[in-house]
């Protein structure tokens, strides 16, 4: 009995096979042949996420490992089984088919050599008829030292943590100035020597200043120089940390500290690059990159006065927010996880369920600092292999800043709960101060009265 076929099922049955021979068709030749040339890492893919070719410089980080061809690059890189934009992660690829364009971000790729970051180049080949066919992309590993990552905090996957790090792959290799803004242990000093680290100045000095541990009378000396004779007890001349930095970067930590009186000094530095040694008329040329970072409001200290505009500014090129740990509770296991590999030494110790829970409800006022504080004390408190609630301040010290921070009201601790608290707080005793809502002369005449 013969069997009809509809012209509309035809047309099915045709599309349907031209799409498969679409997708099984190789690359062409050419393409091919231009991502051979090619020195840096690149893969080519079809709109499918299948990788269709490697370069050699691609192939040769894989070598001995499973084939990837035919892949799709979401599970050679992430090992992920979904395209990145459905498991929370920016995708380049729908970035492109959405733009039209080339796109860049910054992803936490699995390689031979463990997870690494790598910023990611992603260019639409378009065929005869206009339409995106292909993509070409090239994957660039970050210079970020692994050792440094894990021993002090730059790691995550959070949207907001990998939001940071494509503005620092952006902007490492131009000599733009950088203000890193960000609450007390969020990294900053980090992230300023990780730009220094991806910027072509990587093998030039890195100085890091602490503006806030200067004094007023020694800052322009120190940040400047001075010749000798140019004040009492300057015996000798004296090389500035400025001119220590030539042809480097300057890192000034918590700039937001720097007096008025040497702020239009350095204003001058950033404008004109140049500055004086204190007690002598000639004019040195700077060859600096200049980072600057503070955990305070700068705009609200233009606003009083105690900031100038013009400095604010000139710093301000390139601003980059660090987010609060409790901002990227995502990253917090991970952290953790990688944290106590550092701080634990040879010992093998691993976090309980509770302890993970606790952990990842924590707010952590003193952000990736506090953690490896907390976890560095656990250790030393388990004699076992687990790290359980019992070994981290899930008592009185959770309790009470919980219950400042909902009320907004002075924590009225009795002289048993604020030794509990000072003894097992992370951080300084300002920010215990700030965070228990009382001035820092209540809270050291407290503790002064305690015996501490």
């Amino acid at each position: 009995m013969p069997i009809f076929i509809g012209y509309g099922s035809i047309i099915n049955i045709v599309a349907a096979e031209w799409q498969l021979m679409a997708a099984e068709k190789s690359p062409p030749s050419e393409l091919v042949s231009f991502l051979e040339s090619l020195t840096e890492p690149h893969i080519l893919c079809d709109r499918n996420y299948r990788i269709l070719a490697a370069n050699p410089a691609y192939r040769s980080k894989w070598e001995g490992s499973r084939e990837i061809i035919g892949r799709t690059c979401y599970d050679v890189s992430h090992h992920y089984k979904l395209p990145c934009d459905q498991v929370g992660e920016s995708c380049p690829l729908q970035r492109s088919l959405r733009s039209g364009q080339r796109e860049r971000v910054v992803h936490l790729h699995h390689t031979p050599h463990g997870e690494r970051f790598e910023n990611i180049e992603l260019s639409p080949i378009r065929d005869a008829y206009g339409d995106i066919a292909y993509f070409i992309e090239k994957i660039d590993p970050l210079p970020v030292p692994r050792s440094d990552e894990h021993a002090r905090g730059l790691i995550g996957r959070s949207p907001t943590f990998m939001a940071m790090m494509d503005l620092v792959a952006r902007v490492a290799p131009a000599d733009a100035v950088v203000l890193l803004q960000g609450e007390s242990g969020t990294g900053k000093e980090l992230v300023a020597n990780a730009i220094h680290q991806m910027s072509r100045r990587s093998d030039r000095p890195y100085i890091a200043v602490d503006c806030s541990g200067l004094a007023e009378t020694l800052f322009e000396s120190e940040l400047f120089g001075h010749e000798r004779g140019a004040f009492t007890g300057a015996v000798a001349r004296k090389t500035g940390l400025v001119e220590a930095a030539s042809s480097g970067t300057l890192f000034l930590d918590e700039v937001g500290d720097i007096p008025l009186s040497i702020q239009v000094k350095l204003l001058r530095l950033l404008e004109t690059g140049t500055y004086r040694r204190v007690g002598s008329p000639e004019v040195l040329q700077a060859d600096v990159r200049v980072i600057s970072a503070t955990h305070r409001p700068l705009a609200e200290m233009v606003e009083a006065g105690s900031f100038r505009q013009d400095l604010y500014y000139r710093l301000n090129i390139f601003p980059i927010f660090l987010p609060a740990l409790r901002e990227r509770r995502d990253d917090i296991v991970l952290l953790a996880e990688s944290l106590l590999t550092r701080v634990s030494g040879t010992r093998s110790l691993k976090l309980s369920r509770d302890a993970i829970n606790w952990l990842r409800d924590y707010d952590f006022p003193g952000n990736v600092r506090e953690l490896r504080n907390l976890l560095e004390r656990a250790c030393l408190l388990t004699d076992g292999d687990e790290i359980d609630l019992r070994h981290l301040p899930a008592g009185t010290l959770d309790q009470v800043l919980r219950s400042t921070r909902k009320t907004g009201q002075k924590s009225k601790l009795t002289d048993e709960q604020l030794l509990e608290v000072a003894k097992n707080f992370p951080g300084s005793r300002k920010e215990l101060a700030r965070h228990l809502n009382l001035s820092e002369r209540t809270l050291y005449r407290r503790l002064k009265e305690l015996g501490i």
